[in-house]
């Protein structure tokens, strides 16, 4: 896997016969209290590799685009303007630069249901964001998130995931339980190895590899978000494994190996502050 073309918002890997784009929706800054250790509180301190930007942790928001050439899948979609923050929803100038027609986008698919993941599905202002949507894949326990009046018109393309299925022959839905009950994680396998877009699986690369055990405040479920992460982790040691993730450093994809008592994360393409 390496990386083909990039902009200031997107990047392109090579996959194989497959495409990866990398689009960038933006950051948000959140306090470091919102790490958490096996008791359930904040940390006492973090160490010195966790950069800090005015006493708050940095999180990069990616989502990510892949094709065959002829059918697609968009995997998350930002945060529109649910947050109100300048520094988000970017998703649509990410798709954009990277040439992608937003109107011939027929299948998303949902990490899990929380705004940063779902909102972009509607563009600032109310209209759809996707005219050619034919279906939204998300977890069976987050696809309530479609009965809110802003997702509300898209229910009826809603496909929940109660169990691990192919949306095609390249992309399956794989039910990761534990930062909500829906949670996610999409595996592309292509003839280059397999892709794990995990979503809100890692929330502090410079902190979660190294210690797996630490978790995230909005972690629904401690135990279970640590018990999906450990799972993928030692998954992703493999060979020809890479991950997706959406809080990972844009463009965010990278190998994991093994490192100590944790594990050590390699970028595949320089990140973008």
């Amino acid at each position: 896997m390496r990386v083909i073309s990039s902009g200031r918002h997107h990047a392109v890997f090579a996959f194989g016969d497959l495409r990866v784009v990398s689009l960038r929706d933006g950051y948000i800054d959140m306090p470091p209290t919102r790490l958490r250790g096996e008791d359930g509180c904040a940390l006492d301190a973090l160490p010195p590799a966790v950069p800090l930007v005015g006493g708050n942790l940095r999180l990069a928001v990616n989502a990510f685009f892949v094709t065959d050439g002829t059918r697609s899948l968009l995997i998350d979609t930002g945060a529109s303007d649910n947050w109100h923050v300048p520094s988000m929803g970017l998703i649509y100038r990410a798709l954009d630069e990277a040439g992608i027609d937003r109107a011939l986008i027929t299948d998303v698919a949902i990490t899990h249901d929380h705004e940063d993941h779902v909102s972009g599905l509607v563009m600032p202002g109310g209209s759809e964001a996707f005219a050619g949507l034919e279906r939204v894949w998300i977890g069976a326990g987050d696809a309530p998130v479609f009965t809110e009046p802003r997702l509300a018109p898209l229910r009826d393309r809603v496909v929940p995931v109660t169990e691990r299925v192919a949306i095609n022959d390249w992309a399956t839905a794989v039910p990761t339980p534990g930062h909500t009950p829906g949670h996610t994680v999409y595996e592309i396998t292509g003839d280059a190895g397999r892709l794990l877009v995990w979503g809100d699986t890692v929330h502090v690369p410079t902190l979660q590899f190294e210690r797996p055990r630490v978790a995230w405040e909005f972690d629904g479920d401690q135990s279970g978000a640590r018990s999906a992460r450990a799972a993928l982790l030692e998954q992703l040691t493999l060979p020809d494994h890479f991950v997706a993730g959406a809080h990972l450093d844009s463009p965010g994809i990278a190998r994991v190996s093994p490192s100590g008592d944790g594990y050590a994360l390699e970028y595949l393409a320089p990140t973008i502050g």
